[in-house]
């Protein structure tokens, strides 16, 4: 893994048990940072990444896409929707503008919970998640699939109120949890944890625009011991079954409500991944 000049990052990486880290697997939120240029992540995240880049050139558009889909989302929710409590599940390793950045930007008093299973992303939360003065952020080591585990957790408990509404997100995560895995039934969980007025945010790789690349990217992902399960358009709308869908409703992220800071000329194929936001009536 490379260092970071900045000495608090190198000190957070000496402080991390090797065995804990498990540098010789790839990991999805370490291969996310890598499509996104950042320098936290290990020779196997790499080498599995590359043949991902190979199979389909614009992952590195699509993650920054999902980034972009992700400020828009949650500045609606916090500043139109009058959400100030979030949940993100399957957090990945911080890079500004965070969630929490974001929201509290619009409601400075917003909270928000991140949740990850990777130990390289929970150093980074301790140092770097750090809230504005109004609101409050906590971060729980936990995988999405430990739903019990997050849901039970006391610093769940002691930073949002889960009697008044809140924001879930699960952004590129869900592709990685195949059918086999009960990826519907998973969210289904979620939500029916939530109160009413809540909503759900999320994003979703496709082969809709390109199957050829799609095919590629889930024989890459296989070869480094990473499920991926690309959805269609009804696939990914079947996850907000129940809920009412905010406009424009499931599109390809760079069309949802797009502002003056998406790039032009970006075509459906260039980004491959679906997003929506659905509020539980």
């Amino acid at each position: 893994m490379a260092e970071k000049s900045d000495t608090g990052w190198t000190r957070r990486a000496k402080d991390l048990d090797p065995a804990d880290l498990r540098a010789d697997q790839p990991h999805s939120a370490r291969m996310y940072d890598y499509f996104l240029g950042g320098e936290d992540n290990f020779p196997a995240d790499r080498e599995a990444a590359e043949k991902v880049i190979a199979a389909f050139p614009n992952v590195r558009i699509t993650a920054r896409e999902n980034r972009a889909f992700m400020a828009r989302a949650v500045r609606y929710l916090a500043a139109e929707a009058g959400i100030h409590q979030f949940i993100d599940l399957g957090t990945g390793i911080p890079t500004s503008p965070n969630l929490h950045e974001v929201a509290q930007r619009a409601a400075p008093d917003a909270r928000v919970v991140y949740a990850d299973n990777d130990p390289i992303v929970l150093a980074h939360a301790r140092a770097l998640l750090a809230s504005g003065a109004a609101g409050r952020t906590a971060y729980l080591n936990a995988d999405v699939r430990e739903l019990d585990t997050i849901l039970t957790a006391a610093e769940l408990h002691d930073t949002l109120n889960l009697s008044r509404p809140v924001a879930v997100s699960l952004l590129a995560v869900m592709h990685v949890i195949p059918d086999d895995q009960d990826a519907y039934g998973l969210v289904r969980r979620i939500v029916d944890a939530l109160p009413a007025g809540s909503y759900l945010t999320l994003t979703h790789e496709t082969a809709d625009f390109d199957p050829v690349g799609s095919r590629g990217v889930r024989s890459a992902n296989v070869g480094g011991d990473i499920p991926a399960q690309a959805r269609c358009r009804a696939e990914v709308e079947r996850f907000f079954a129940g809920l009412e869908l905010v406009e424009p409703g499931v599109q390809v992220v760079h069309r949802w409500r797009p502002d003056s800071e998406v790039e032009d000329g970006l075509t459906d194929a260039d980004v491959a991944l679906y997003g929506a936001v659905g509020r539980k009536d």
